[in-house]
């Protein structure tokens, strides 16, 4: 599907990327974490049907899991480190001097205060981000209807059939994110979920098309109509980008918190295989396979979880901002363009 279907909803714009992108952004962290770490270890352990070298031989011969864990020690170390530190530097972007943050301040009541303005039915915005989106959607609703009502009135019938596809599309869309919105809570992927799911900027080419097209025989009242729906949906582009904003210094700090509480448990567990665990441990088999291929296997999971964590954060992060990368009419994704041209 386009980014002109009607819906607008991203899983369904995607077409058969849906489940692709359900996993990337919507599945939760941990459970995508513990979903790749099992699918390893079922591959550690198959692999042991297949009469390979024996394990416990390379064990008792090489000392195998000596040099397997002994490297996940200063990786882990490492490797933590280092992204800490590197979100801790994104993070100080936040700190600054006294009128750096009162500009900041202005800066944000100002756009409110040119919203409250726009949408002359709504005398103070909220200040939770998924009501503040709820009520900047449900104005491109309202000014969708206003903009059908108007042109409804002396106006063509080609002119009255474009509008009327342009306002269904709008309204569609929109009563799909002001529901999802409504018990969206700003932390949980679901805010920018929504964010995303409302394509603003097909929306504001088709208005600015419709005018262009029809310029001549529009009314002094639809063109304004058409102007306050171009500039509703102008406000929604800045508003997404500073929640996105947010939300990705929430997901660093996120990420930072998880590598450090898995990082721990992981350096411990890979410091007891080290010491204690030979050719001599734990001798049979469970389920046909040597009970040392279970146990090694286990604390390589272990040992690659801080890399894992770190990969489905970031796969979150990379996508979204993959799906926004430019802001306003511009749409970077397939779409319905063929009649654009030429």
């Amino acid at each position: 599907m386009s980014d002109s279907d009607s819906s607008g909803v991203l899983s369904q714009r995607a077409g058969v990327g849906g489940p692709r992108l359900w996993v990337l952004l919507r599945l939760n962290r941990w459970l995508f974490t513990a979903a790749v770490l099992v699918i390893v270890f079922i591959v550690l352990v198959g692999t042991s049907l297949f009469d390979l070298a024996p394990h416990r031989v390379l064990v008792e011969r090489h000392n195998a899991t000596f040099w397997i864990f002994s490297g996940f020690i200063g990786a882990i170390i490492t490797g933590t480190s280092i992204v800490v530190t590197i979100n801790q530097l994104v993070l100080s972007q936040e700190l600054g001097a006294v009128g750096d943050q009162r500009e900041r301040m202005q800066n944000a009541m100002d756009f409110r205060k040119d919203i409250e303005e726009t949408l002359e039915y709504e005398d103070v915005t909220p200040p939770e981000p998924a009501a503040f989106l709820y009520e900047l959607v449900d104005g491109v609703e309202e000014e969708a209807q206003q903009l059908e009502e108007t042109v409804a009135d002396h106006h063509g019938d080609e002119i009255q059939e474009k509008v009327s596809g342009y306002v269904d599309d709008a309204v569609e869309n929109a009563e799909v994110v002001k529901d999802d919105l409504e018990d969206a809570q700003f932390g949980t992927f679901d805010v920018i979920w929504n964010a995303l799911n409302f394509n603003y900027s097909r929306k504001i080419y088709d208005a600015r098309k419709i005018r262009a097209d029809h310029s001549e025989d529009l009314s002094d009242e639809a063109d304004n109509e058409l102007d306050e729906m171009i500039q509703i949906l102008k406000f929604f582009g800045p508003a997404r980008e500073h929640f996105k904003t947010l939300y990705f210094q929430w997901e660093l700090i996120n990420l930072s918190r998880a590598l450090l509480y898995v990082s721990v448990p992981a350096l411990a567990v890979m410091g007891l295989l080290m010491m204690y665990i030979d050719g001599s441990a734990l001798p049979g088999t469970f389920l046909g396979i040597d009970n040392l291929v279970w146990l090694t296997s286990a604390g390589f999971v272990v040992g690659i979880s801080p890399f894992i964590v770190f990969i489905v954060y970031i796969l979150r992060i990379a996508t979204v901002a993959k799906r926004t990368l430019a802001m306003g009419p511009f749409i970077l994704r397939e779409s319905e363009r063929d009649e654009d041209l030429g």
